[in-house]
């Protein structure tokens, strides 16, 4: 019998959409209202998906010859407005669907996040994720009062600390506490509220969450752990991890050191799921969507100025100061130290220009062809690799690309027997656990 596995879909920035791009509409001037994004989030919630989660980052890059003039110019990543506003819009218009949101411990004190999740999983009914990143660039840190990030190891300490406060923040209301007995008169049982008193290296904080307590008691907690370190910090919290790995020798591989190193903590390995990174190429033909495939990958000296700076960013390394003819060598980054390696892995011996061609080839594993092809190969991939699921991630997600995959992929998946037709639980964790 086939396997289940889950789907989540990574929406790149909770704004601006693949701008430039066909099949867009008026994204250039519709952005500000929600309506796309709600739209999309409810055709999710038709094909039961397990989560969207709202990716951000809270700066314009530079990074890219040391101006915001490509980024500003091309709308990459930019505008972006705050994922949390947006995911509360998400939930008052869903029922079942778990929504992530990106929050950074660099960005926002232990308290004020707590409270702000805690909020976002009772207006959501239990439905609430958070996606706990350190953050990596200098100039995100610069917008919050810092003067640049701390080493990259360092942040993950740090993280871990902020982990420990706002779950016994989250804590701090027992099972019970709320009482509502109209008869005695008690809305809250006062002995079952306590301060965390917390007091380490990093925070100092008193407690207890004036807001109540989450829905799910812990909203669910996303990581993107690529680096060791960021391995141990997701194996140690994370209930779901976002992973992009080449192939399904490395995706196995990096799923059962995700395990093994929570079963090391004392956890057990099935409480967390791990999704990895694809992009669907889909055609009614596999022709047609093999030549949508290189259509993607054509290049022009455009198109490689935006995919070098698109890096530039999430690596804080400025590619437009290399040659585009000659080898990269050798590279390191306080930034996103995975998508760097992953990069460099790629690009080989290839040039600058080269790697740059190839670079758009985005996902885990290839997938391309009908929909009813490509459910046989992430059916295949899920079978070698032992589980748990996939996070779509598209360039151009647009209204047709969201239907390609919620009518077109989805349901070959559920005939196969590998996604869920219906919701077994009304909040987010007990239906990333339901297999």
């Amino acid at each position: 019998m086939a396997r289940k596995f889950h789907l989540g879909w990574f929406l790149q920035g909770s704004s601006v959409q693949s701008w430039g791009e066909p099949w867009t509409g008026n994204i250039g001037t519709d952005w500000m209202v929600p309506e796309f994004f709600i739209e999309m989030t409810r055709n999710l919630e038709r094909a039961c998906f397990d989560y969207v989660l709202l990716e951000d980052s809270s700066y314009i890059g530079e990074s890219y010859g040391g101006s915001r003039e490509i980024y500003l110019h091309h709308g990459l990543s930019v505008p972006r407005q705050d994922p949390s506003i947006v995911a509360a819009l998400l939930a008052r218009e869903t029922k079942r669907i778990g929504i992530v949101t990106t929050l950074g411990t660099f960005a926002y004190p232990p308290y004020l996040l707590a409270r702000q999740i805690a909020s976002l999983d009772q207006v959501s009914s239990g439905r609430i994720g958070w996606n706990a990143v350190t953050g990596s660039s200098d100039f995100a840190a610069r917008n919050f009062g810092l003067d640049g990030m701390p080493p990259h190891d360092t942040r993950y300490d740090i993280a871990d600390e902020y982990m420990d406060v706002v779950r016994a923040l989250w804590g701090s209301w027992e099972p019970g506490a709320i009482v509502a007995d109209r008869e005695s008169g008690v809305l809250v049982d006062h002995t079952k509220v306590h301060a965390i008193n917390h007091q380490g290296t990093y925070f100092k904080v008193r407690g207890p969450l004036n807001s109540g307590p989450c829905v799910q008691g812990q909203p669910v907690i996303a990581q993107a752990g690529g680096s060791p370190r960021g391995r141990q910090f997701a194996a140690k919290h994370a209930d779901t991890i976002v992973a992009m790995v080449k192939g399904t020798a490395g995706m196995k591989a990096y799923r059962d050191d995700v395990r093994a190193r929570m079963a090391a903590q004392g956890r057990n390995p099935d409480d967390c799921k791990v999704l990895f990174l694809v992009s669907p190429v889909l055609g009614d033909t596999e022709e047609e969507a093999r030549a949508r495939h290189r259509r993607k990958l054509a290049t022009s000296e455009e198109q490689i100025a935006k995919r070098l700076a698109h890096l530039s960013k999430i690596t804080n390394l400025d590619f437009g100061a290399l040659p585009l003819d000659k080898p990269l060598g050798s590279l390191t980054t306080n930034g996103h130290q995975q998508s760097l390696d992953e990069f460099l892995k790629k690009a080989g011996n290839k040039t600058l220009r080269e790697a740059a061609e190839i670079y758009s080839d985005a996902g885990s594993i290839p997938l391309i062809g009908t929909p009813a092809q490509v459910a046989e190969q992430m059916g295949a991939a899920m079978e070698e690799i032992g589980g748990d699921g996939f996070l779509v991630s598209m360039a151009d997600t647009t209204r047709r690309t969201i239907a390609e995959i919620c009518d077109g992929l989805v349901p070959e998946l559920q005939q196969r027997g590998l996604a869920r037709k219906a919701y077994d639980h009304a909040m987010f964790r007990d239906n990333l656990r339901a297999f």
